[in-house]
């Protein structure tokens, strides 16, 4: 019988968040939960708390403190990781991968996050390695963004 009550809890919690999600609900936590603005202040990922949370393009962002949370509210462009946070040379070969927290460089101003560290050692070593990539995922993410809409 407990058994049976865990799956129609579970049922009922998955109809609640598809039937949320359906209604413009955020539906993915950015980053794996980290703080964006970390990468700027601190110059390395940190963990976000769930309770300091901020919604943009159609993500959820946690934050390390209150005011990176409002840092980040007030200019979201500056500190969001491009292409929503997915894996910067996936998106240029148009796969949405989700990108790992501990593979990112900052360029130009700009927060990049890869699939592994390996293609961030690579980003780090040859700087034309993150240029050749900004066109197909540039296309890519302006793609999958007018389909989403």
């Amino acid at each position: 019988m407990r058994f049976l009550k865990s799956i129609a809890a579970s049922a009922a919690a998955m109809f609640l968040s598809i039937a949320a999600f359906g209604q413009g609900a955020v539906g993915r936590v950015v980053l794996k939960g980290h703080d964006p603005v970390a990468y700027f202040t601190d110059g390395k990922p940190v963990m976000g708390d769930p309770k300091l949370s901020y919604d943009w393009d159609e993500g959820r962002y946690y934050f390390a403190s209150a005011k990176h949370r409002d840092m980040f509210a007030a200019d979201p462009e500056r500190y969001a990781p491009q292409f929503g946070g997915y894996c910067t040379g996936s998106m240029s070969g148009g796969v949405t991968r989700e990108g790992d927290p501990e593979a990112w460089v900052i360029r130009d101003g700009k927060l990049y996050v890869f699939g592994q560290t390996k293609f961030r050692d690579i980003a780090e070593k040859d700087p034309a390695y993150l240029p050749s990539k900004l066109p197909g995922a540039t296309k890519n993410w302006s793609d999958k963004k007018s389909r989403a809409s």
